[in-house]
Formats: structure tokens, sequence, C-alpha cells
């Protein structure tokens, strides 16, 4: 299991588009929120990391700043994988052994 956990928590997508997007684009929460067509509580949730990233969050969020969908759906995956392995105490032992 310990190989599994990961010394440091990954960045999360809601820092990684406060601080590699928003801030250096001096873009504001609302501006993108109207950009993308949602209300600006889904990205002020989002940036304060009290929400994940959908798919179609993913989309909408690589069209708009030229990344693929996937940087967002692996950056929020990678956070969510983090977060289940400190909550597992022991995984399962595996059911088939590969010969």
């Amino acid at each position: 299991m310990n190989e599994i956990i990961r010394q440091r928590e990954p960045t999360s997508p809601g820092e990684i588009l406060r601080e590699e997007f928003l801030v250096p684009l001096a873009m504001t929460q609302k501006r993108l929120a109207d950009h993308l067509g949602y209300d600006v509580k889904v990205i002020n949730r989002l940036v304060n990391e009290r929400t994940s990233v959908s798919a179609e969050m993913a989309l909408k969020l690589g069209a708009t700043f030229r990344t693929t969908p996937e940087f967002w759906l692996n950056a929020q995956k990678a956070v969510d994988l983090y977060h289940a392995a400190k909550r597992i105490a022991e995984l399962p032992s595996p059911l088939l052994k590969v010969s």
C-alpha cells in the first residue's frame, strides 16, 4: 500500500486553474464563468477545491486554455486516487496469480 501513496498531495485542478491560468492572465472567476457558461459559484468551488472537474468542465477548460481535456481529468484523477489511498487502510490481495 505504501508504494501507492504519494509523499506529497498532487496539485488540484483548481489550484492549477488559479495559479497557472487565472492569475497570470489577470482573469476573474466571473469572466471565466461567463465564458464557459457556468455560474461563478461553480468556478469558485473548483478554484477553492470544493468540487471536482467533470468531463464537461474538462472539455470546456481544454478548449478555453488550449490544453487537452485529459490534462484536467488527469489532474483530478491524481487527487482522487491520492485521497482514496489515504482512506483505505489495506488493499485486498489479488484473486488471480499471473504465471
